[in-house]
């Protein structure tokens, strides 16, 4: 509806309320003027009935469409006597003089409200079964009772919402503030997502239930169910508003009162309620149950949110799955958002659709935060800044699951044998070119087993494994996030899966590197199958694999001790890579190297200091610490600071220096 169309609506509106509350103070003045014993006949009473009556049949003509009071009858299926007793009570807060004449009409000047009683004896049609409180007037709390020892001599008080909705003034009852969010159509969906929403308002319209059976929406983005949702429910003329399942009351008070207040709002506003699940956690059987109640005692159209899919229990529930936009329709929807940026859309698109598995409003937010941030730049700079702001847009669900690394390390920084050298570089190839080998050259027609680019990193702590994955990340210009392995393994049966799903589904959107740590935490040698747990270990060791040939960014897993690792799990990663202890001359070189050129030194050997007998790691240590011995000396670094730096480091490692390691040394 248009502003003019609601403007000429709610001055209607406006007009029919009052016609209709003047109906009901006639009423009330013929009642007085019936009661009082020296009366006249009521030609004054019946004068002003029927110029009430004329006025409302003006008013009535004069609406372009139904009437607040005329849509609320009919929506909670009210008798002339229950509306004439809601126009009462709603005549209270809209005319000044109705107070007087209550109380005049009740023979006492403090009852200047309505009663039940009043309206049994004054308004037309009474009936006593509009006090039950399965009546629509209380049942759905249209009016409320005031305190008193008889219940027919209790005020009676409109509720707001209710008062405000006759009004002609549509606003979420504040009672359900902070729960319920009303939901407003935002954006063109992908066709394949239009396509789904209209399979959902297909589905609902075509049920002979009543009610409408429940719409399951699975899938890890929570913004494109809610589009998906908003389009099926606008296409059906219905309004949606959210709920998050962590918020939905648990107590039977304030639950019975929520869903008492809901079912009401979904009436008057025509709406369906979607129910946010994604982040209930599993475990939690206090709000599995609530949710359960709250799906089975809605009647109102409802749909569910759901990274995982919800059984049915009381109610037929129809299930959608709901993936991200296809790679063709991401194009697109890059394209129609860069229209007119400063970049060459041929080349650098394919590339971000490539890397990076966002949705619509992802794209249209990080290429706002390039242009605003970039405004006049380079084509370069806005392309380097586009795929760094998809970056940050990709991180809001993983940085909650594991740690982010920021990458500093380069190849310069690496000391390593040519061998794992040239690995690290055909890894880097494999991720940067993989949408041209499985894409445009077709290998993915040939299956999706395996096109996942996984490596394996193995050595004892310390020789280079965590630095070799920030270089392959600052390579790449990807992120980097750390999970231990150990940590994520659990001991509840069936959780290490969930687990990982969360991390995977979570890193797809940015395709980011992904190492974890202590590998073999999980993929120890196999054993024979003794009991649930043995099997359960070896379903969560497939899950992981599975996963990792089909993830899209890069998997690297670490190892301490790779001969621990099961030989079959081995054959399934694409890369493995050993990272030997430094030999001397290695050791030598990572000393050159492991000072910042604007360290101060002094007279360092470094061929000498390659005797320690320790690896990077350690050599890092022993440097940095040395520095810090350094500065709260004021000298530069000295073989004296690295004396006693390698000290601690050895006792750290429960070993003792020898003669031939600081030979020379001081």
């Amino acid at each position: 509806m248009s502003e003019v169309a609601t403007n000429i609506w709610s001055a209607a509106n406006q007009r029919h309320l009052m016609a209709s509350l003047a109906i009901v103070r006639a009423a009330l003045v013929r009642h007085i003027a019936s009661s009082q014993t020296d009366a006249t006949p009521s030609d004054n009473a019946s004068a002003e009935e029927e110029a009430a009556a004329e006025a409302l049949r003006l008013a009535a003509a004069a609406m372009p469409s139904p009437s607040a009071l005329e849509i609320l009858c009919h929506v909670f299926n009210l008798s002339v006597f229950e509306r004439d007793l809601l126009l009462l009570c709603a005549g209270i807060e809209l005319d000044p003089s109705l107070a007087g004449i209550c109380a005049k009409a009740q023979g006492d000047p403090a009852r200047s409200y309505p009663t039940f009683s009043l309206a049994l004896a004054a308004l037309p049609d009474a009936h006593w079964s509009a006090l039950t409180p399965s009546a629509p007037l209380r049942r759905w709390r249209l009016i409320e009772f005031g305190s008193g020892l008889m219940l027919t001599a209790r005020p009676l008080r409109i509720d707001e919402r209710i008062l405000h909705y006759l009004a002609g003034v549509q606003h979420l009852d504040e009672r359900l503030s902070g729960l319920i969010e009303p939901l407003a159509p935002d954006i063109k969906l992908a066709p394949s997502h239009q396509a789904l929403a209209e399979r959902v308002a297909s589905s609902w319209s075509h049920s002979a239930e009543a009610p409408l059976p429940i719409a399951q929406l699975c899938g890890n983005e929570l913004a494109d169910k809610r589009a998906i949702a908003v389009a099926a429910c606008t296409s059906m003329g219905l309004q949606l508003a959210s709920i998050s399942a962590t918020v939905i009351p648990t107590g039977a008070s304030e639950w019975d009162g929520f869903l008492s207040l809901w079912s009401r709002e979904a009436l008057l506003r025509h709406c369906a309620l979607l129910v946010e699940c994604d982040d209930v956690d599993g475990s939690d059987v206090v709000r599995a149950n609530a949710i359960n109640r709250l799906i089975d005692g809605l009647d109102s159209p409802l749909i569910i949110s759901s990274v995982e899919r919800r059984a049915a229990r009381h109610k037929p529930i129809l299930t959608f799955d709901v993936s991200k936009p296809s790679a063709g329709e991401q194009k697109q929807m890059w394209e129609q958002a860069l229209n007119g940026a400063p970049i060459a859309l041929n080349g650098h698109v394919g590339a971000l659709v490539s890397q990076f598995n966002l949705n619509l409003q992802k794209v249209r937010a990080a290429t706002a935060e390039a242009t605003m941030q970039l405004s006049g730049s380079e084509p370069a700079d806005f392309e380097r800044g586009l795929w760094d702001a998809c970056r940050r847009q990709a991180r809001s669900r993983l940085d909650d699951l594991a740690q982010r690394i920021e990458p500093v390390a380069a190849w310069g920084d690496l000391v390593l044998p040519v061998q794992q050298l040239q690995t690290l570089s055909e890894i880097a190839v494999h991720v940067r070119h993989r949408m041209t080998v499985y894409e445009t050259w077709g290998f993915a027609t040939k299956g999706l087993r395996g096109l996942g680019i996984s490596a394996l990193f193995s050595g004892v702590s310390g020789t280079g494994k965590t630095m070799a994955a920030e270089v392959l990340a600052n390579e790449l210009r990807l992120d980097l996030y750390r999970i231990d392995l150990s940590a994520v393994v659990s001991k509840y049966i069936g959780e290490t899966e969930k687990n990982l799903r969360r991390v995977f589904d979570a890193a797809e959107e940015g395709g980011a590197i992904l190492l974890f740590d202590e590998a073999d935490a999980l993929f120890g040698k196999r054993t024979e199958v003794k009991d649930s747990h043995d099997r359960y270990a070896n379903i969560e060791v497939s899950y992981l694999l599975q996963r990792v040939e089909a993830y899209r960014g890069l998997a690297i897993l670490t190892t301490n001790l790779k001969s621990a690792l099961d030989t079959a799990f081995l054959r399934r990663i694409r890369f493995i890579l050993s990272f030997p202890f430094p030999d001397l001359e290695q050791r030598a070189e990572i000393w050159r190297r492991i000072f910042p050129n604007q360290t101060p030194t002094r007279a360092l050997d470094f061929a000498a200091l390659a005797r320690l007998n320790v690896a990077g790691g350690n050599i890092r240590n022993i440097a940095m610490n040395a520095a810090f011995l350094a500065a709260n000396a004021d000298e530069p670094v000295s073989t004296r600071h690295l004396l006693r730096s390698a000290q601690g480091e050895y006792s750290k490692l429960e070993r003792s220096l020898t003669e031939g390691e600081i030979r020379g040394w001081v």
